[in-house]
């Protein structure tokens, strides 16, 4: 938590001036039971009209005051909270945008979403809170039992043995409940990775059926959330009732002894008022304290949360991060180095008991087409991921021209590459905006140019608005083909050297699919084309096929050569065409 405070340094003089005037405010209610008593031993006690009406002027000057200093100081409270939150979760997001795929497949998608949103608010709850009452509680407590000395030494006892039975009541049950509000956010990941799951495979649930059993698991999931909030709200609870409690007791015990002293002239009357209001001052400001804690231990909770996130380093090193500045642009590719090659690669994911990918070894020449095709599960993507260097290999070397990808600087290497993923992702705003991803300052020329060779360029012109027709969020207002189209497009506009389409044209029938490949071979720029695919005729007619089989080669060759002398290929490719005879 401590590390996090690093972005309160602009709000020094919020955080200064936040709790100067609370304790300015604190000192002014200090002096309200001594106005009090002179009220009662002067005023009331000698019949004298005036000297209240003026007591009673004083009392409202001090709330006035007073309340404009609390005014004041909520202010700059919030000022600090919401430019330290802000401030906060720009470098959380940044950090998040730094790690790899490795990290963000361990932490969870759930986990990041949570540390973004309700830990931040409990963090900036806590620093806002803390800046106001913070001081401001043990100031009053303290302040209280000091003026109760300056009335009577006796009487004034009472404070100092109540003030320590409530501050072990107070920190004895936030040491207790500070690791189970920990546990509470962890609960909170929990049901926020179900209730993702569900939201999003909703469909697949209804296909099979499975209504009934997610409900099980997400009540089952969110009643161990309950439990575990219940129990350490149980504990929580107990801080007013005993803090009333001891309170109380203190109250009595201060009558009592009050009303011995003034039966023997020691104090008046409106001492032992005075006394009794510091006391209910001490107890109002002991329960805000315990609210407090209760506060405070939420956002250290949830602040050593963030901060672990933040602690969480990327397996992938930039070497234009580790230099400060960008490295030497590799040499210019020529037909003599192989625009993509992979040296005996082997990949293994991080916490995965087997190699995903085992001694991959193949070149592919500039402009050439390499299909890359196997069954659900043989590592056509983990192969496809490592070109853009999305993770790194655990053993063997993958180049492009000529030079090992760990060696680029991630901007320069991923600006060589256009990637279709296999989910097609759009994004809320227009269609020119979506493509605009590819290449910022592209014009309306490049991008129709990009569509065109997509295959979307109709569909496009066809709507309502053209390049600045909308796109919902997800690109849920597009059929499947539309959306895989318009990513093909988004990179197509960069105009990559290597252009990676991971199974980014299953929604395509086989008519669109053809145009699609044909127009990519016809491209001036002549990428090298990795095409994944399920379909034997999408990669039918590539310069070289790489056929995968649980994570190794099982052949390696032209659509004729391992039709003739791989049976994976063989068992792929009649299984397809048999169907499409029938």
């Amino acid at each position: 938590m401590k590390k996090l405070l690093v972005y309160l340094k602009d709000y020094k003089k919020e955080t200064v001036l936040a709790p100067l005037f609370k304790l300015l405010e604190a000192s002014f209610e200090l002096f309200v039971p001594l106005v009090m008593a002179a009220i009662i031993d002067n005023g009331i006690a000698n019949g004298d009209r005036g000297y209240i009406g003026r007591m009673c002027l004083v009392l409202i000057a001090l709330g006035i005051i007073g309340l404009t200093c609390s005014i004041t100081a909520q202010y700059f409270a919030a000022r600090a909270a919401v430019g330290f939150a802000a401030q906060m979760k720009q470098a959380l997001f940044a950090h998040i945008q730094s790690l790899s795929f490795t990290e963000m497949d361990t932490v969870g998608t759930s986990t990041l979403i949570t540390r973004m949103t309700s830990d931040a608010n409990q963090v900036q709850n806590g620093v806002n809170m803390v800046l106001r009452l913070f001081l401001r509680s043990p100031f009053i407590v303290f302040g209280a039992m000091i003026m109760a000395f300056t009335i009577d030494v006796k009487a004034a006892l009472v404070f100092v043995a109540a003030i320590p039975l409530l501050s072990i009541v107070v920190f004895g049950i936030m040491v207790v409940t500070t690791p189970m509000y920990r546990k509470v956010q962890g609960g909170l990941d929990a049901v926020l990775g179900i209730t993702r799951e569900n939201l999003t495979g909703v469909r697949v649930l209804r296909a099979f059926n499975k209504e009934e059993s997610e409900r099980k698991r997400f009540e089952a999931t969110n009643g161990a959330l309950a439990q575990m909030q219940k129990a350490v709200g149980r504990l929580s609870a107990l801080m007013n009732p005993v803090t009333y409690i001891i309170i109380n007791g203190a109250v009595i015990a201060l009558v009592w002894t009050g009303a011995w002293q003034v039966e023997n002239g020691v104090i008046t009357q409106g001492e032992v008022v005075a006394l009794v209001n510091y006391m209910s001052q001490i107890l109002v400001e002991l329960i805000k304290l315990a609210n407090l804690i209760v506060t405070i231990t939420k956002a250290i909770a949830c602040g050593n949360r963030i901060e672990s996130i933040f602690e969480m380093s990327s397996s992938l090193t930039d070497p234009a991060a580790e230099n400060g500045q960008k490295t030497p642009a590799g040499a210019s590719r020529t037909q003599d180095v192989p625009a993509v090659a992979f040296e005996h690669v082997c990949l293994t994911y991080k916490n995965a008991g087997a190699e995903s990918l085992t001694d991959i070894d193949f070149q592919a020449r500039p402009g050439q087409t390499i299909g890359v095709i196997g069954g659900t599960g043989s590592g056509k993507s983990s192969l496809v991921n490592l070109i853009p260097r999305f993770y790194d290999v655990t053993k063997g070397r993958v180049l492009v021209d000529g030079r090992d990808v760990r060696e680029y600087p991630l901007s320069e290497l991923r600006g060589k590459i256009g990637m279709v993923l296999q989910k097609a992702v759009l994004f809320q705003g227009t269609i020119r905006e979506n493509l605009l991803w590819g290449k910022e300052d592209a014009s309306d020329e490049e991008l129709y140019r990009a569509l065109e060779i997509a295959q979307a360029r109709d569909f496009v012109e066809e709507k309502n608005g053209g390049l600045d027709a909308p796109v919902a969020q997800g690109g849920k207002n597009l059929s499947g083909g539309q959306r895989q189209r318009l990513t093909i497009a988004r990179a197509l506009v960069r105009r990559p050297s290597i252009l990676i389409l991971d199974d980014s044209a299953s929604a395509l029938d086989y008519a669109t699919d053809a145009r699609l490949r044909k127009a990519i071979r016809e491209m001036e720029e002549g990428p090298t084309v990795f095409i994944v695919s399920q379909r034997a005729a999408s990669i039918r007619h590539a310069d070289q096929i790489i056929v995968l089989d649980d994570g190794e080669v099982a052949g390696i060759g032209t659509h004729e050569q391992l039709l003739a002398g791989c049976p994976a290929y063989q068992e792929i490719y009649y299984s397809q065409f048999e169907k499409e005879e029938r």
